[in-house]
């Protein structure tokens, strides 16, 4: 059970450190330094549904909190891989920002940056107190722009 337990943790391990790229909202989220072109209504509104359902909030919240958990066993909760940090940060601003496409880096001091576009400035504003709720977050940097949805 010893051995298998090891082989998980890992593999784990393996995967996080393989995988530790840019963290993006949705696909067509901007790179790094890009501007992007608003968004259409009607993808803005369907991104919106999705975002907003208890269901999907319930299930980025679950990731975030078992992710947390993980992190305690393994350690020191703030002493984490900057693309696991990206995508608890990733998922947490999904999860409450509908319609944004948003583009999350993270810098092994625990600093993130959050780039892309939101709807409106109230979702601007949420961008750093939501970051700032993933444990191992201590600096949030915000180079997103407000760009309302074309109609």
């Amino acid at each position: 059970m010893k051995k298998l337990t090891s082989f998980l943790i890992g593999s784990l391990l393996l995967f996080t450190v393989a995988c530790d790229n840019t963290s993006k909202t949705a696909v067509t989220a901007p790179d790094p330094g890009e501007v992007p072109a608003s968004p259409a209504a009607d993808t803005t509104q369907a991104a919106k549904e999705d975002a907003q359902s208890e269901l999907r909030r319930k299930q980025l919240n679950a990731d975030i909190r078992a992710r947390e958990e993980r992190n305690l066993v393994a350690g020191d909760p703030t002493d984490r891989a900057t693309g696991d940090l990206a995508s608890e940060v990733r998922s947490k601003l999904e999860a409450n920002i509908p319609g944004g496409q948003l583009t999350v880096n993270a810098a092994e001091n625990g600093t993130v940056t959050v780039s892309g576009t939101v709807n409106n400035q109230d979702q601007l504003a949420k961008i750093e107190p939501l970051s700032k709720e993933i444990k191992g977050v201590t600096n949030v940097v915000v180079k997103a722009s407000v760009v309302p949805p074309t109609r």
